[in-house]
């Protein structure tokens, strides 16, 4: 794809998607604030010869972008392998009506925009709910990623015996705890969804990551999966049940003595625990009305 000027097409991609920061995609004057920029027209038309197998990977890339952007705005947004499956779905139209150029633009924009909202509100239902009366552009309810050592302090990582290998579920882009800890010589692996692959970072979703049986030694997610289990435990329409499952599958994961801190705690969910087989210990959390959990798995 060099020869169409890749970094061109997807420097135009991050423009497009950077006019429409913060925008309300539900806002009922939507389609008079989304509009496609004439250096995205261009850029798209010019990749007029582009391969199929070179299209699937700049729509992989618009979608990936597209997903951070929707997220940058409410970390509450959640998507499915099948929500992205469906949104790639949506940019190869877009593509293909630009690339044919046989419909106006302002038609296709239109098109696409409603394609875009009718998938966001099938995919996280409450978004209607939260941003149909909200204003043009909205507030982000984002979550920052907070230094290693105040990760440590709040997670008492430096109070417990941490067994390897280590795992930090929503590690972040930065991934600042995973390297900390493997700077100071922990077998530390880490996922989040918008990361990058590497050897000790894995770019995937906490839902659907498979976490094996008895793996780990350690497993830490600092307002990250429980923030998000609590989320989902007070929305009507919640994946509470999938989030339920997959916190057991957590818990089934740690080694025989190992611990599975994270913060905030649930007690909604914690008071339900085996005490015969979990201890559960929680520790205040500095200026904060919660607490931390650390819960330590007694047999197999």
């Amino acid at each position: 794809m060099e020869e169409l000027g890749e970094a061109d097409l997807k420097k135009c991609i991050d423009l497009q998607i950077e006019s429409n920061q913060s925008k309300n995609l539900l806002h009922k004057d939507s389609n008079e604030s989304f509009r496609f920029l004439t250096s995205t027209i261009k850029a798209v038309q010019k990749a007029g010869e582009i391969t199929a197998n070179d299209l699937n990977l700049l729509i992989n890339y618009t979608a990936d972008k597209v997903l951070q952007e929707f997220c940058r705005v409410n970390q509450y947004f959640s998507f499915c392998e099948n929500d992205i499956t469906s949104l790639k779905a949506i940019y190869w139209d877009l593509y293909q009506d630009i690339i044919i150029g046989e419909k106006i633009i302002d038609i296709i924009s239109r098109l696409h925009y409603d394609k875009l909202k009718e998938w966001l509100e099938k995919t996280n239902r409450f978004s209607r709910k939260m941003y149909l009366e909200a204003g043009v552009v909205l507030e982000s309810i984002t979550c920052s990623e907070y230094s290693a050592v105040l990760q440590s302090e709040i997670l008492y990582l430096n109070d417990i015996q941490l067994s390897e290998p280590i795992l930090d579920i929503g590690c972040g882009k930065t991934a600042s705890l995973v390297k900390y800890l493997r700077g100071k010589g922990f077998e530390t692996y880490g996922i989040d969804r918008f990361s990058d692959d590497s050897f000790f970072i894995k770019k995937a979703d906490w839902l659907s990551f498979d976490y094996g049986n008895e793996k780990w030694g350690t497993v830490v997610s600092n307002l990250g999966f429980s923030n998000h289990f609590v989320h989902n435990h007070l929305r009507e329409d919640g994946d509470f049940i999938g989030y339920a499952k997959k916190y057991m599958e957590i818990l089934q994961s740690l080694k025989v003595g190992g611990s599975f801190c994270y913060a905030p705690d649930m007690p909604f969910i914690e008071k339900h625990l085996d005490r015969k087989s979990f201890l559960i210990n929680k520790r205040n959390i500095k200026n904060s009305p919660f607490k931390t959990t650390i819960i330590t798995k007694l047999v197999s």
